[in-house]
């Protein structure tokens, strides 16, 4: 039975993504800050015993690496890194909410690469070793129209971050790539979105079961595609 790890998934994207993987009989290792609050993923995980569910802050090296202990020695074939934040409501030059860029760069940044470095070898000795990190088009330094510079700048260092994991990661097999959901009818997305989260997630899943190795480093998107950096 594979085994994924999703932050973030007491809703949107992450809720779906361990609604379909535990529907199609992986573990699931489900986590998210606060599980009493998670309804959704509770009555998830009480009609899939595969399923449980953590308590776990990104953005706080000792929950992160709390929840490694826990874990200990188990094989983790997807480490999803989905948890992340769209910023303060101030992005617009000269109006830009400082610390509240501190607090989402912890999480969108730095909260992904402490996830990795935690769970490396829990990774490293599982069957499809595979790395993937939720990012953003509006991450795209050759793709962007200007504004949001919170959220653009985090997804960017987000990508510089995991393209590098990627390199170093390399030798030991491991999978590494970064993956544009799509504009999705998420809290995040607004319901204005085309895509469910369903049809979001159904693709990128296809996307991820046809990985290899060869394609560690890569900034796709949800139809299979590259993105400019």
């Amino acid at each position: 039975m594979p085994t994924v790890l999703i932050t973030g998934a007491n809703r949107g994207l992450g809720l779906e993504f361990a609604r379909q993987y535990a529907a199609d009989g992986w573990r699931v290792i489900a986590t998210c800050r606060k599980p009493a609050e998670a309804t959704e993923l509770a009555k998830l995980a009480a009609s899939h015993p595969t399923l449980t569910v953590h308590g776990l802050e990104v953005a706080d090296q000792g929950s992160v690496r709390a929840l490694a202990a826990e874990l200990g020695d188990v094989p983790i074939d997807l480490l999803l890194n989905n948890a992340g934040s769209s910023g303060p409501r101030e992005q617009k030059f000269g109006r830009v909410d400082y610390d509240g860029w501190l607090t989402t760069f912890k999480t969108n940044t730095l909260g992904p690469l402490q996830m990795c470095e935690a769970f490396v070898e829990q990774v490293v000795r599982s069957e499809k070793k595979l790395i993937v990190s939720i990012t953003s088009g509006m991450g795209s330094i050759g793709d962007s129209s200007g504004g949001y510079y919170v959220y653009r700048s985090t997804k960017a260092a987000l990508n510089m971050v995991m393209h590098n994991v990627a390199l170093d990661l390399r030798p030991r097999g491991v999978t590494c790539v970064l993956i544009n959901p799509g504009w999705v009818k998420t809290d995040m997305g607004t319901q204005q979105a085309p895509l469910t989260p369903a049809e979001s997630i159904a693709a990128m899943r296809k996307i991820f079961d046809g990985l290899t190795l060869e394609d560690t480093g890569k900034f796709l998107n949800w139809r299979g595609g590259t993105y400019e950096w």
